[in-house]
């Protein structure tokens, strides 16, 4: 099978997203299908020069991609659509992480121009996508969220609403960007000035203390939940991407709370109409009851993503995991079988 694998683009999760695409293109390849690799921000890449892309790793922090942009929006006004990678592919496998990669944007693209993809569609995208909006449909679904305010507020609201700490983020964004624990009242505004940095809408959450926990849907599957304990308050950018500074095991759990995760995270998943594969992320109290963190349309695919981890205690290789995303996104769009199927 032709596989077009799209990846990098101008986001702050650039460097995640080319991670993701070594590992997949090295285990689509392993499957004997012909993978071309393709850049959102600047075209083909020739597999000569796919390591090339990423030569460092992902770093501490977030790279700057503002000088990515103009080629991201060329690729998006039509030039995507004349790429020949693009044009000869049975199936194009999304490694985009953030921004137009998992807002919608690109989905909305490639159901115009008509290939089957990997991942949610255009309408899931854009609910999960927005913090806000997600939380919204996941409450109004019945599955359990921390309370939040959006910006403009001041001390008051978030005292009067949930206290401190509180979290604040951007509402469109990934990977811990642009987050920040805030225990004092009077760093509130610098941690909503560094969260705007990234998106227009801020989002101020409630802090649930608690175990970490994450749940990969696959199809109509609930993986087994895995536990995060990272070396910062927060599982952020640097805990997630910088090895050594969390711990990701299969979470020991009762067989009800189990069970109860993997329900709660399957009525997240359908609730914001996701499809293929999504994770859904957690906290749980000290009482056990458990919060809906987020739903990740496009969960990371490097060596350490939680995702494939998952997949793995449920005893899958990394090879199966992206095969059966690939079946997924055929039975979706009804077109070519994979090689060997």
């Amino acid at each position: 099978m032709n596989v077009a694998l799209l990846t990098g683009g101008a986001t702050s999760e650039r460097d995640v997203a080319l991670a993701s695409a070594l590992q997949i293109a090295a285990a689509l390849r392993e499957r004997g299908n012909a993978v071309s690799m393709v850049d959102l921000a600047g075209g083909f890449v020739p597999q000569d020069h796919e390591a090339q892309l990423l030569p460092g790793g992902i770093g501490r922090e977030p790279p700057p991609f503002e000088r990515l942009k103009a080629g991201e929006r060329r690729m998006l006004s039509g030039a995507l659509a004349g790429i020949a990678a693009v044009k000869q592919a049975d199936l194009v496998f999304l490694a985009l992480h953030g921004g137009n990669g998992e807002n919608g944007v690109v989905q909305a693209h490639l159901d115009v121009i008509g290939l089957p993809y990997t991942g949610s569609g255009r309408l899931g995208s854009v609910m999960a996508f927005d913090k806000d909006i997600a939380k919204r449909v996941l409450a109004s679904a019945g599955v359990p969220v921390p309370r939040w305010l959006m910006t403009p507020l001041d001390n008051k609201a978030v005292k009067e609403r949930f206290g401190y700490p509180c979290v604040v983020k951007p509402s469109n964004e990934g990977s811990s960007v642009g987050l920040t624990l805030v225990k004092d009242p009077k760093d509130l505004p610098a941690a909503i000035a560094l969260a705007s940095r990234y998106d227009t809408e801020v989002m101020v959450e409630e802090y649930i203390a608690g175990r970490e926990l994450t749940v990969g849907v696959l199809g109509e599957d609930a993986l087994p939940v895995i536990e995060i304990v990272s070396k910062h308050e927060l599982f952020d950018y640097e805990c997630k991407y910088t090895p050594g500074m969390a711990d990701e095991f299969p979470a020991v759990l009762e067989p009800e709370n189990e069970r109860r995760l993997k329900e709660t995270a399957l009525a997240a998943h359908r609730a914001l109409k996701l499809g293929g594969y999504s994770r859904i992320d957690f906290r749980a109290d000290a009482k056990g009851d458990i919060f809906c963190l987020e739903a990740n349309t496009l969960p990371g695919m490097t060596g350490g993503s939680l995702i494939p981890k998952a997949a793995r205690a449920a005893g899958m290789s990394f090879a199966d995991l992206v095969d059966r995303i690939c079946r997924l996104a055929l039975e979706r769009g009804g077109t070519k079988p994979l090689a060997g199927g």
